[in-house]
């Protein structure tokens, strides 16, 4: 059975960092396509950071240059650094099991999602 356990969220000031990290279990770590979603009060749940089925990284135009997604496969792990917080990226934040797509270039989720952790950015 596929698990994703999450950690890292926590309350930080503008300006500030903060490191989540998902465990996958119940599967190969290494041929996932794994990803990182946000979701805000009263709007939709949005891709923030992935590694897609070809191994690349994709970022939301919001959070490129201020985030970085990265992974250790060996620790079936992967983990979303936050550099540079802003208010507005607040929202409890999922990792998610990726689908092996056709598009190596691309992310598509699974049902497969972790339980959500908080990260609040205010002074």
């Amino acid at each position: 059975q596929v698990q994703l356990v999450e950690s890292g969220g926590g309350a930080v000031q503008p300006g500030g960092s903060l490191r989540l990290s998902c465990e996958l279990t119940g599967m190969m770590f290494s041929v996932s396509a794994m990803g990182w979603y946000r979701q805000a009060p009263g709007k939709q749940r949005e891709l923030v950071a992935a590694f897609t089925t070809g191994g690349n990284t994709k970022y939301a135009d919001s959070v490129k240059g201020r985030f970085t997604i990265s992974r250790n496969d060996a620790k079936n792990t992967v983990w979303l650094q936050m550099n540079s917080l802003r208010p507005e990226d607040t929202a409890v934040y999922y990792c998610n099991l990726g689908l092996r797509i056709p598009d190596y270039s691309d992310y598509a989720p699974s049902g497969s999602w972790g339980q959500g952790t908080q990260v609040t950015v205010s002074s």
